[in-house]
This record gives C-alpha cells, sequence and structure tokens, in this order.
C-alpha cells in the first residue's frame, strides 16, 4: 500500500461538482503499481465516476482483498471508509457492513485471483445474495504479486511471459455471475475510459450487486504477444455489444440522443440508463438470450464489452433478510440486545 500524499494545490480554474468539491477531493495517495498498469485506468476511472454523480466521500465505503487490483481502494477518495480483508474474504466483509450500515454506498475492488480462486465462493454468494454494492473486478490473468503465473482467468493457449502456454480452461467472471442470477453484468477495458466511466456510474447507481468485469492488462507479466489480456489484443478483439451512457434522472437527455436510437431502462432510484444497441435483436435484458450471444461471442475470439445485462426489478439483501430501514449502526443498544428473556422469545418463534 502507498501512504504518500499527493501535493494539496488546486487550480483555481478547475470544475467543480454540485458539492463544490473538485476532481482532486476524490484522489488518494499516490500509487505504487507498476508505469502503464490498468489498474491506475480504472482508478482515473472511478475518480471521475464518484465526481459526477456528486457523490459524498464520506458515504462510501471501499473493500478490497489481496493482490495488485487490492492496492487500488487506497488511490481513491482518501476521505471513505476503508477496510482491507484478508485473500478472497472481501465480499464477506462489504455483507456484513452492509448489513450493519444500509446507507453506506459500498464499492470492492478485487482482482482475478482474488475473486475467481481462493474468493469464488465468497463471489458467489455475493451474488446469490445480492449484496448492494458495486463491484469491479480488475481482471489481467495472472498473478501480479507471485511474478506472474496464470490465474483462473486465462485462456486456453494464452503463453506466459516465460514462453509456457496455458492448457487449464478459464472461469469467465461474467458468466459466473449471469447464472447465479447477478441483476447488472457488465465487461469494460480500462484503456476505454468513454465507456468505463458511464458504465461504472451506473453501477453505482444500481440496487443490489452491480458486477462489472474490467480487463486490465498488467505491464510486467502479461502485456506481450501470445497474451489474450494484453493491450494490443484487447484492444484488435474488443466487440462493444452496446454503446452505454448513464444520464441521472436530474440531467436532461441532450439531443444528440436521436429518437429511436436509444433504449431506456429504468433504474430503481429514478436515473435512467440510456442503451444505445448496435445489434437490433440484442436485449439486455433477457438473461438467456444474453448468456447464448456472449458464447456466441467469444467462439469468435472477440471480448464483449458494455452493459451486458441489467434485471431491472429485484430484491437485494435486505430484503431477502427483511431488516429494518434505519441502519442497525443507528439502532438504540437496548433493542438491539433486548436481554436474555427477549432472546427466548425470538428462539420461541422457531422452535
Amino acid at each position: 500500500m502507498s501512504y504518500i500524499t499527493k501535493p494539496t494545490a488546486r487550480h483555481p480554474a478547475m470544475r467543480v461538482n454540485k458539492l463544490g468539491l473538485t476532481p482532486r477531493d476524490y484522489e488518494g495517495a499516490m500509487s505504487t503499481l507498476c508505469a502503464g498498469c490498468g489498474h491506475d485506468s480504472v482508478t482515473a476511472a472511478l475518480i471521475q465516476a464518484f465526481f459526477e454523480l456528486d457523490v459524498e466521500p464520506h458515504r462510501v465505503a471501499k473493500l478490497s482483498g489481496i493482490g495488485c487490483s487490492s492496492k487500488t481502494p487506497t488511490y481513491f477518495i482518501s476521505e471513505a471508509h476503508g477496510f482491507n480483508s484478508v485473500h478472497g474474504r472481501m465480499p464477506s466483509i462489504a455483507a456484513g457492513a452492509n448489513a450493519a450500515n444500509r446507507d453506506l454506498l459500498y464499492v470492492g475492488i478485487s482482482g482475478d485471483g482474488d475473486s475467481l480462486s481462493i474468493g469464488l465462493g465468497q463471489f458467489c454468494h455475493a451474488i446469490r445474495r445480492n449484496v448492494n454494492m458495486l463491484y469491479v473486478l480488475e481482471n489481467n490473468g495472472v498473478y501480479g504479486l507471485t511474478k506472474g503465473q496464470f490465474s483462473a482467468s486465462a485462456d486456453v493457449g494464452t503463453k506466459s511471459k516465460k514462453g509456457e502456454v496455458n492448457q487449464q480452461g478459464p472461469i469467465d467472471a461474467v458468466n459466473v455471475a449471469l447464472t447465479l442470477g447477478a441483476t447488472f453484468v457488465a465487461r469494460s477495458f480500462s484503456g476505454d475510459k468513454a465507456q468505463l466511466v458511464p458504465i461504472l456510474k451506473a453501477g453505482l447507481r444500481h440496487r443490489g450487486f452491480a458486477f462489472i468485469d474490467v480487463i486490465s492488462p498488467c505491464v510486467t507479466f502479461n502485456d506481450h504477444v501470445g497474451s489474450t489480456k494484453s493491450y494490443a489484443h484487447t484492444r484488435t478483439h474488443m466487440h462493444e455489444v452496446i454503446e452505454t451512457d448513464f444520464v441521472p434522472i436530474r440531467t436532461e437527455i441532450e439531443a444528440e440522443y436521436a429518437e429511436g436510437s436509444v433504449r431506456a431502462v429504468k433504474m430503481h432510484d429514478g436515473s435512467t440508463l440510456q442503451l444505445r444497441k448496435v445489434a437490433e435483436d440484442y436485449d439486455p435484458t433477457d438473461r438467456a438470450a444474453v448468456i447464448d450471444y456472449l458464447g456466441g461471442v467469444v467462439r469468435r475470439g472477440e471480448v464483449p464489452t458494455g452493459l451486458l445485462y441489467l434485471a431491472e426489478a429485484g430484491a437485494d439483501m435486505h430484503e431477502f433478510s427483511e431488516t429494518v430501514d434505519q441502519p442497525l449502526v443507528e439502532v438504540p443498544y437496548d433493542k438491539l440486545c433486548p436481554g436474555s428473556a427477549g432472546l427466548e422469545a425470538v428462539q420461541k418463534e422457531w422452535w
């Protein structure tokens, strides 16, 4: 982790949002990642998304596990709450924190090793519980902290920096999320900020588990010829399923959104996600059709990006658990702990 602070100087012409904050107010410590790392581009996109959504920094809770990706929360919103968990255990920490204080905006940052190997079970259960959070998976296909071994997302036939060829089939995080019932599924590329920022904004405003798989190349161990997670390969094979823009309901839709070319999907908080279709038969609300479509795209050697699936309705973890509207951290102690007689009464309900 880096605890080197950035200079506090502000240019007088720097733009401000409705809170009177500048993009600098959403930054964190100086990055210690390799120069050119895709993760730093994800950080920049997150900073822009928070700034443009006028998010209050103290209402954000950042969570991560172990890996290069899990250093990312250090680099944005220094004024936010934060917790760095052990390897693969971030989802359960996020679920517990969410249960205690539903009023915070939870952002989990993970990697393909952290989520698809040791943390796969935790990742799956966070999806099926529909924990209300934005889950960003920075996917580079290798274990960067331990010198570039193949991760569970490495494609068959991809070559390591040493020339070894991966023979094991990959775990596709997008397919996992779709089949387990995630209500918001997207994929983007760290080098495509124009696409990534609106997707992040939409995910932050989604009620329930919003999952974004970001292809984020490792410039040290996985950015060479033969890698399917390199900058060159992703730029060449990236296939944008739908052009995505996020328009909060308080903002008027501009004229460039031609009538008939945009599909509006209403979010739970009243905001609107604008989807510009590329294929006439693509429906981001049909889970089975999306899974079939993605399978065909992958077989053609392309990388599907954009908002891939969105469910406009669905219960989140709090509705499943029938929790009270008031955050548990605000409930008086005598109500949280009513004593042995109260506990006995509750237990009798389940006898």
